[in-house]
């Protein structure tokens, strides 16, 4: 997301209010933390209904501010600007509060009318039905019990398998239009996330030593540049301006 918004205001010089981002191929396994976090999330909302509230509120991270509606992203709809159908991706309402909470530390570079959200491109028409039924199958499999425990999660084969392939895609008023293309070829819950969570951990003991709180990747490392230790394994970026 910095590195999108970085070229929008190079090439149009101000920010990109409207950004889509579109899992086009992603293959990654189940983690029982995941799992045991969402059953513990859903025991809560059980116990006290007001957080069913919050927990689909997108600027549930952003304390006092509420910006405007942004999309829900549970129903299949058709995108004419990518000429495809649309599922829903399980970790968007995850996924989503974070980037506006980046965006509120940030003191809203983004603008204040910013919308994002985070959907998944079925292969194809005739796919749809049997995506949207995974998509469901693998969101209810979260929350039930049993199944992975904590710490389990795909073998080391599965994991050297799973990749993935997200279009974030800028879009501004007046119709410019800037991409970004981030592959990876690891799963991207364990092989990716990892290295990210890391690396934020580096960013928060150089630079934001002293200031306490929850921050987010994009906060602790506001620059929007992207560095990888040499010879480090990472998503590779590809930048492509429209």
């Amino acid at each position: 997301m910095l590195t999108l918004q970085e070229r929008a205001r190079e090439k149009f010089g101000r920010p990109a209010r409207r950004v889509k981002a579109r899992l086009r191929k992603v293959k990654g396994g189940m983690s029982g933390g995941t799992a045991a976090s969402a059953q513990a999330t859903l025991a809560a909302a059980a116990r006290d209904p007001s957080l069913i509230r919050l927990l689909s509120d997108p600027f549930a991270l952003t304390p006092g501010f509420t910006g405007p509606t942004q999309p829900s992203g549970l129903i299949p709809e058709y995108d004419p600007s990518m000429n495809a159908w649309l599922v829903p991706f399980p970790m968007a309402p995850i996924n989503t509060k974070n980037v506006h909470r980046t965006n509120f530390l940030l003191g809203h570079p983004y603008g204040t009318d910013f919308v994002y959200d985070e959907i998944m491109v079925a292969p194809g028409f005739g796919e749809l039905g049997r995506v949207t039924t995974e998509t469901f199958a693998t969101m209810a499999s979260l929350f039930r019990t049993g199944g992975l425990k904590p710490g389990a999660g795909p073998t080391r084969q599965e994991r050297e398998k799973g990749f993935y392939d997200i279009l974030f895609l800028g879009e501004l008023p007046d119709g410019g239009r800037v991409e970004v293309v981030v592959t990876g070829d690891r799963d991207p819950g364990y092989g990716s996330t990892s290295k990210m969570i890391a690396e934020s951990a580096l960013c928060l003991v150089r630079d934001v030593q002293g200031e306490g709180g929850i921050w987010t990747r994009g906060r602790a490392d506001g620059s929007g540049v992207v560095r990888a230790p040499e010879g480090a394994r990472r998503p590779h970026l590809q930048r492509a301006l429209r």
